[in-house]
């Protein structure tokens, strides 16, 4: 009988356990160190918020970034100062920033670059959404199309190439060319396509597959999910995502616990991470001191976190 009991517990813990072969890419926003210190985590990307008016302070952002940058770029969020506009940016506007970024990505040591533009683009908040938070169109600058163009074009630019290669690329779009060679960072360079699951406001056109500029254009999709207090996780939004686009890698380049402790949400995330193949990384939201998504004030979850999802890393 006992030796009944023990291999029926020993079963139960295997059925909780992150798989060896798991082999996700773990990250975090904010305070690495203290991060690791929390969870054991080994942190290989550091995920950072640019936008598109800071080419002056890229080398110094990206020399924090290591041993894997995760940058997001951001042209304008929560009503901040809008750095960009999407018809702006397809139609070269902001070339002068992609190529100071498609320089630093070809001088990172590392063999692996994400780059994250207009993180979570279909949700109101953001400047480059298409909608309002009543569900009315924003103007044309701002439009689904533009978005697409405007992903495609940093996409084309931050890869590099001859003048003649970029341009040839960008005259398929539409859109204007550049004026010189740049250096090649594929494929070191990794590029993230991020909408939310659903659109915020969920209404037709703001969907995310809306804004897809393209599988020529993106190398890994992305999701944010976040458990909130009287909503939960959108795990069937996440599914959708990962199903919609089944010749790319996954990821949750945010993922996170919005202000209270739930254990149950980090088990889930380990299982999720175990069961679905694709998935490239997954880096957590908040690191940061005193932030609602920090763990220090999460012990179940934070314990659930060092058990099941640091050794997926």
């Amino acid at each position: 009988m006992r030796r009944l009991v023990v291999t029926a517990a020993l079963l139960a813990v295997l059925a909780t356990a992150p798989l060896a072969s798991a082999n996700v890419i773990l990250g975090v926003h904010g305070n690495a160190a203290r991060f690791a210190g929390q969870t054991g985590q080994d942190n290989q990307i550091r995920h950072t918020f640019m936008s598109f008016d800071q080419g002056g302070n890229l080398a110094q952002i990206v020399s924090t970034m290591g041993p894997i940058p995760m940058l997001a770029l951001n042209a304008g969020a929560y009503g901040a100062h809008e750095s960009a506009t999407p018809q702006g940016l397809a139609m070269g506007r902001n070339d002068r920033f992609l190529y100071q970024l498609n320089a630093q990505i070809s001088a990172w040591t590392g063999d692996r670059f994400y780059v994250r533009p207009f993180p979570e683009m279909n949700g109101h908040w953001e400047s480059t959404c298409a909608f309002n938070k009543n569900g009315t169109h924003r103007d044309a600058a701002h439009s689904t199309l533009w978005n697409r163009k405007a992903l495609a074009r940093i996409a084309v630019v931050l890869r590099g190439g001859t003048q003649a290669e970029i341009n040839g690329t960008l005259a398929t779009l539409g859109l204007p060319g550049i004026d010189r060679d740049l250096p090649v960072t594929t494929p070191k360079l990794r590029i993230v396509w991020n909408p939310q699951g659903f659109g915020s406001p969920d209404v037709p056109g703001n969907s995310a597959q809306a804004y897809y500029p393209g599988d020529a254009y993106i190398d890994v999709i992305g999701d944010d999910l976040y458990d909130i207090a009287g909503h939960g996780a959108t795990w069937a939004a996440a599914e959708k995502l990962y199903k919609a686009h089944p010749s790319k890698p996954f990821s949750f380049p945010e993922w996170g616990l919005w202000g209270f402790d739930d254990a149950t949400f980090i088990r889930d995330m380990a299982k999720w991470l175990r069961s679905h193949k694709r998935v490239e990384f997954a880096a957590y939201f908040s690191g940061k001191p005193g932030s609602v998504w920090d763990l220090a004030s999460k012990p179940a979850s934070r314990s659930a976190y060092r058990a099941l999802i640091t050794p997926l890393g």
